[in-house]
C-alpha cells in the first residue's frame, strides 16, 4: 500500500470520512477497566497509545470496548511498532476530562477507535515501515525545552503535580516489582535513577509495563541528541572516574542488605560471567596500603559539585562538563586509596578506599591524619596490613582496568577469627 494513501497527523480534522493513518508507536499505557453505566454489573475496557507520523506531528488514540477486544488489541501491538488505524473517529481535544491525562500533543485532535467503527494494524508496507522507523528517536519536545534534575530538586515544591520535560542520563534500572492493589489489580513498578550533571542520582518511577519494558532497554550511562552529547560525554567520565559511586545510597544497597561471602577468585569469576555491578563481602587480608605516601597521594581534593578531582592550588574546577562552571568554586578533600585484597585464592588489585569509609576504617579523619608523623602513618599502616579484614565491596565493570573491573570499599574492619573460621569452612564445601 502507498504511503500516500495515508492522511498525515497534521491534515486531520473531524470533517474526515474514514481516515486511515500510519504511525509509529511511541507510548502505550496498561488497560484499565471501569464500571459501564449502560450496562450494570458489566465493565468497558479501555488503553491508550500515541502514535508519531513526521518529526513535528503526533496525536493520542483512546481504545474502548470489551474485555475481550481491548486485551487483544492490547497485545498486538508495542511500542516501537509501525500501526496502520483505520477509519479512527477524529474528535476535538477536551482537556477537562481524558486528555488531562494524556501527552500533551501538537494536534488539536484525538483519535478514538472502537471494535465495531476501527481497525488498528500492524503495518506490512516496507516503505512506510522505513519512513516510520527512524521516528522513534527523535524527541516529541524541543531539545531544549528540559528541566534539569537540580531544577527539580531546587523546585519540587512548586512543580508537585506538574508534567514536566527532563533530559538526563540512566544510572541505574532496578528490577520490576509486583503489587496487588485494594480492590485486587495487578501492577507493577520500576525504579530508574537518573544522574546529570547538576545530580548524582535521582529516582524515577515507571509503571506502565510498556514504559517498563523500554526502559529495560537501555543502557545505563548512554544516551543521544546533540545537547544529550555533553551529557553523554560527561556521563561517561564520571562512570570511569568513579565520581558517582559516593553518593549513590540506595537503600537496596546499603552494607546491611549485603550477606553474599565471596572469595577473591569467585568474586572475579562472577564479574567475568555477568558484567553488571554486584555486592558482596570478603574475608581478605589488606596487601597494599600506602599510608606512608605523600599526603597528597593519601587525601586528595574534589570539586564540590561533580567530583572530580582538583589540585589544592586552583581555584576552579577542571572538569568542563562541571554544573558549577560559572559560579563559584568549592572543594572538599577526603582520603582517596587504592587498596588490594589477597586471600588464599588471588589478589584484587586496586580497589577504592574513599571517604567517609576510609575514615571509618581508619579510625582518623584527614585533618587528625595530615597532623600524624611518618612513624605514626606507618603504625597505621601495619595495623592493617596484612591482617585479615571483613571487607563490604561493590564490584563493577570498568574499561580503565586490566581486569576489566573495579571494586569499591563499602565498608571494611578487621575481622572476628571465630566468623572468618565459620564463612571460610563454608566456602570451602562450596568449592
Amino acid at each position: 500500500m502507498a504511503a500516500q494513501t495515508y492522511i498525515a497527523i497534521s491534515e486531520l480534522h473531524p470533517n474526515f470520512s474514514h481516515p486511515k493513518v500510519a504511525g509509529i508507536i511511541i507510548g502505550k499505557t496498561d488497560v484499565k477497566s471501569f464500571p459501564d453505566r449502560k450496562n450494570i454489573g458489566m465493565d468497558r475496557f479501555t488503553f491508550g497509545f500515541t502514535v508519531k507520523d513526521s518529526p513535528d506531528f503526533f496525536i493520542n488514540v483512546t481504545a474502548w470496548g470489551n474485555d475481550e477486544y481491548i486485551n487483544g488489541l492490547s497485545s498486538s501491538f508495542s511500542i516501537g511498532d509501525c500501526v496502520i488505524i483505520e477509519n479512527p473517529l477524529v474528535a476535538n481535544k477536551d482537556p477537562e476530562k481524558g486528555d488531562r491525562f494524556c501527552p500533551t500533543t501538537p494536534s488539536l485532535y484525538r483519535l478514538l477507535v472502537t471494535e465495531a467503527h476501527s481497525q488498528v494494524c500492524l503495518c506490512a508496507d516496507m516503505d512506510t515501515n522505513d519512513r516510520l522507523l527512524p521516528l522513534i528517536h527523535l524527541p516529541v519536545k524541543d531539545s531544549r525545552d528540559f528541566y534539569s534534575l537540580g531544577d527539580i530538586v531546587a523546585n519540587g515544591q512548586r512543580l508537585d503535580g506538574a508534567v514536566i520535560n527532563i533530559l538526563a542520563a540512566v544510572k541505574l534500572i532496578g528490577e520490576p516489582k509486583q503489587f496487588t492493589t485494594s480492590d485486587r489489580r495487578k501492577g507493577q513498578r520500576l525504579e530508574v535513577k537518573l544522574f546529570d550533571d547538576s545530580v548524582s542520582s535521582f529516582p524515577l518511577v515507571c509503571w506502565d509495563r510498556e514504559a517498563i519494558q523500554l526502559v529495560q532497554t537501555l543502557i545505563p550511562k548512554e544516551t543521544d541528541t546533540r545537547e544529550a552529547s555533553v551529557l553523554f560525554s560527561y556521563a561517561k567520565e564520571a562512570s570511569e572516574s568513579g565520581a558517582l559511586d559516593q553518593d549513590e545510597k540506595s537503600e537496596d544497597e546499603t552494607v546491611d542488605s549485603i550477606t553474599d561471602v565471596y572469595t577473591v577468585s569467585q568474586l572475579k569469576k562472577k564479574a567475568q560471567e555477568n558484567p553488571e555491578t554486584f555486592f558482596g563481602i570478603t574475608y581478605s587480608f589488606i596487601s597494599k596500603l600506602d599510608l606512608d605516601s605523600s599526603v597528597s597521594k593519601v587525601i586528595r581534593t574534589r570539586c564540590s559539585r561533580c567530583k572530580f578531582q582538583v589540585t589544592e592550588d586552583v581555584h576552579s574546577c577542571t572538569n568542563q562538563f562541571c554544573p558549577g562552571r560559572d559560579e563559584a568554586f568549592s572543594a572538599t578533600s577526603g582520603f582517596d586509596l587504592l587498596v588490594d585484597f589477597t586471600d588464599h585464592t588471588g589478589t584484587l588489585h586496586s580497589c577504592t578506599l574513599r571517604s567517609p569509609v576510609a575514615e571509618k576504617t581508619l579510625g582518623c579523619t584527614t585533618e587528625e591524619f595530615t597532623s600524624l608523623t611518618d612513624d605514626q602513618r606507618t603504625a597505621m599502616k601495619w595495623k592493617f596490613l596484612l591482617e585479615r579484614c571483613k571487607i563490604y565491596i561493590k564490584i563493577l565493570p570498568s574499561t580503565k582496568t586490566k581486569s576489566g573491573i573495579r571494586g569499591v570499599v563499602l565498608a571494611c574492619s578487621l575481622a572476628d577469627p571465630g566468623e572468618v573460621k565459620q564463612h571460610m569452612s563454608a566456602l570451602l564445601h562450596r568449592l
